[in-house]
């Protein structure tokens, strides 16, 4: 099927595929009557309980993404023939303009997928640098509470996403390049309502942007596109970006070069002398995403699992399961008091050490080898307690509510992709260069500014990343290519998703719509610190009983505020793929 065809009979399924919840775009002034965590999901024939829906199944290719649309751009490049890194660059462009408030090509990128071929994990780092002309003396200065502001020209480093889409395309790609920013340009050109989550999402991010104490060099551009009605959209509006659209078109013309050595390198240069940034034409030549070794743990039952090395936050995972694996999780039960505390209890000793260790290993040494080691995962194990809480304090704390997409997709080629994006924390930095429609990521706020701390800034240094892909092999083969998006909450989201299904034995959506837990307080790689053990927070779908006997191990308990991840992902087994979608979020998952 032709793009404009696929585009054009989308439009017209648009009243019933999403146009409807235009219907209930008062819905949020109306919280009284929905907001009831007493009632409970309608009964399923087979299944777990609390699974919102079942797994999708295919046999030729499976995708998943924050938003359905995207999704189905995925899923019509699979069917043209293209591979699924091709699908999965297409179905991130349409989610820039899409889901504006977790991703974009002002951000950067991070992936893992499955090489058929070589028959291995490989891993892709996109991140960005921070300006060579911003010395860690301006930033101090300019930072008088100690930590790099998240918002403006201060927080802003190279984005390295479209530098990073172009180097998998290159390696695998099978369409033309251009074909797959052209969704991308046509959805941004004509327009699509907004759903409910983005909406929610979009007004308390831009609100924080223009107030007049957030100090943003320029909010112009960004209002003009967001918020065309005198304030951003509700859930059913439509929502058009023709300045994207343009520039999106100029990258399918022109390639990486059109955006880091080009036209559009000339407007973000241009644009940051204006408003008195760093970046230059140059910053953008040089970026370069890296090929890297993953990173990965024997968990156990056969099921290995990979994380991206440092500058991200991919070895988290693997400690915390390291940890996990020298306790017979299944014997204590699923969503269980003592399972939920030793998986807290882990998660505390692994963050302290990505506070200590996890920086640029351009700039800094990090013992991973030791780190991931069987001997130094029982060594942290035995120092946890089952009955009662660690009395050491982890104080400190990551942004758990993190602006990130994640999307997995795979093909009938045996191709798993495992990618993940991001403006950092929701819209990024505020900053919208002229004309071209998209922010900055704020992934700068991630240095630390304390010295002696290996992610101390630097010009020319990348920040300690939250973003990571995942992926698992079992008895060697591929098998599970997924994530949870969410600043720190990605490696607590993604243990939660191994325990659930390698120890409780739950299907791939089940797996994702288990309540889930999350730990606060831990010290981090910006050098903030707080005392105290933290809070332990709670999805409402945890049972009482087990709130209360985490309380009485010590636990300070907290409740539900929407800061648990977004999961997506696809699953190959001997005969078929199987994908499935967040249903905290907007999105969903198909298969062919």
């Amino acid at each position: 099927m032709h793009r404009r065809t696929f585009l054009s009979s989308l439009s017209a399924l648009g009243p019933l595929a999403l146009g409807a919840s235009s219907l209930f775009s008062g819905r949020a002034s109306a919280t009284p009557l929905v907001d009831r965590p007493d009632i409970r999901a309608g009964d399923r024939l087979a299944g777990a309980s609390f699974a919102s829906r079942s797994t999708v199944w295919g046999t030729k290719g499976a995708a998943a993404t924050s938003h359905p649309r995207a999704t189905l751009v995925a899923i019509d490049i699979l069917k043209r023939g293209g591979s699924a890194v091709d699908a999965a660059i297409a179905a991130n462009a349409s989610l820039g303009f899409l889901e504006p408030t977790a991703n974009g090509i002002g951000g950067d990128a991070f992936c893992m997928l499955w090489d058929p071929k070589a028959g291995k994990v490989v891993g892709l780092n996109g991140s960005g640098r921070s300006p060579a002309a911003l010395s860690l003396e301006t930033v101090r200065e300019q930072s008088p509470k100690g930590r790099i502001p998240s918002l403006g020209a201060l927080s802003v480093s190279v984005p390295g996403a479209v530098d990073a889409w172009w180097t998998l395309h290159q390696r695998y790609g099978l369409l033309p390049w251009k074909d797959l920013m052209a969704p991308a340009a046509d959805l941004a050109e004509q327009g699509m309502p907004i759903p409910l989550m983005i909406a929610a999402r979009m007004r308390s991010d831009m609100a924080r942007i223009v107030k007049p104490e957030s100090n943003v060099e320029e909010i112009d551009n960004i209002r003009k596109v967001y918020m065309t009605r005198g304030r951003t959209p509700n859930e059913g509006e439509v929502v058009r970006n023709p300045d994207l659209a343009r520039t999106l078109r100029m990258i399918g013309e022109g390639g990486r070069d059109a955006y880091y050595d080009g036209p559009i390198a000339d407007t973000i240069e241009v644009y940051f002398k204006r408003i008195g940034g760093w970046m230059t034409r140059a910053d953008l030549a040089a970026q370069h995403a890296k090929w890297v070794e993953p990173n990965h743990v024997d968990y156990r039952d056969g099921v290995s699992v990979y994380g991206l090395p440092p500058n991200s936050q991919g070895p988290t995972t693997l400690q915390m399961l390291s940890i996990l694996k020298n306790f017979d999780m299944a014997e204590l039960g699923l969503v269980s008091a003592k399972s939920i505390h030793l998986q807290a209890e882990a998660k505390r000793l692994a963050f302290e050490d990505r506070a200590k260790w996890f920086a640029d290993p351009d700039f800094a040494e990090i013992p991973i080898e030791h780190l991931l080691s069987d001997e130094y995962g029982q060594q942290r194990a035995a120092l946890i307690n089952p009955g009662k809480v660690m009395e050491r304090a982890f104080p400190g704390d990551a942004p758990h509510k993190g602006g990130t997409t994640y999307l997995s997709v795979s093909d009938a080629n045996g191709m798993m992709v495992s990618l993940i994006q991001s403006n950092f924390a929701g819209m990024g930095s505020g900053l919208m260069p002229d004309g071209l429609g998209f922010s900055f990521q704020n992934r700068g706020s991630g240095f630390s500014l304390q010295d002696g701390s290996p992610n101390i800034y630097a010009p020319g240094k990348r920040p300690f990343h939250t973003i990571i892909p995942g992926f698992a092999l079992k008895d060697g083969a591929p098998w599970l290519s997924f994530g949870v998006m969410g600043g720190g909450m990605q490696p607590q989201g993604q243990t939660q998703i191994i325990t659930n299904m390698v120890d409780y034995g739950l299907g791939l959506q089940a797996a994702g719509d288990c309540p889930r837990w999350r730990h606060d307080g831990s010290s981090e790689p910006t050098g903030v610190y707080k005392p105290g053990v933290g809070e332990l927070r709670l999805e409402n779908g945890i049972p009482d009983a087990t709130k209360a006997e985490l309380a009485a191990m010590g636990w300070t308990v907290g409740g539900t505020d929407a800061g648990f991840g977004g999961y997506q992902a696809t699953m190959k087994t001997e005969e078929a793929y199987g994908a499935a979608s967040e249903m905290r979020k907007d999105g969903l998952a198909l298969a062919i």
